[in-house]
């Protein structure tokens, strides 16, 4: 066996820079054997990116919108609910107030409440529209 071995190694330091050289001529296997296969094959991926992205976008802006007019939906309940707290206050203050001027005048019974004191009802949504003489609404 080690009759073998030093021809061996001998001849396989000879071939190394051979297989260096013929290693360096070969195209690598990574790059496409026509450039503009590499060129069309960019430019489809590229393509295809920029409209991904773009329907992202659309998606996005799209629900921007409706976050959009979800807010001010509920932007118009909370003024309505802060206007019919701000009508309860100023109710509850006058009550106040007059139970306050009566007992310093020294009388026993405060006023009946004005009729413009009692709690104002919240406001309604808008009612649909009455369906069309030609449709008859299922039960």
């Amino acid at each position: 066996m080690n009759r073998h071995f030093p021809p061996a190694v001998a001849l396989s330091l000879l071939l190394l820079p051979l297989w260096s050289v013929r290693a360096a001529d070969d195209p690598r296997a990574d790059e496409p054997a026509d450039p503009t296969l590499a060129h069309d094959q960019a430019k489809a991926v590229k393509d295809t990116v920029k409209h991904d992205a773009k329907l992202v976008a659309d998606a996005a802006k799209e629900g921007a919108k409706k976050v959009a007019v979800a807010a001010k939906g509920v932007a118009h309940e909370v003024a309505v609910a802060s206007k019919e707290g701000a009508r309860e206050v100023a109710a509850t203050a006058k009550r106040g107030a007059e139970k306050a001027k009566a007992a310093v005048n020294g009388d026993k019974a405060p006023p009946a409440p004005a009729a413009s004191a009692a709690p104002a009802t919240p406001a309604k949504p808008a009612e649909k529209p009455p369906a069309s003489p030609g449709k008859v609404p299922s039960p």
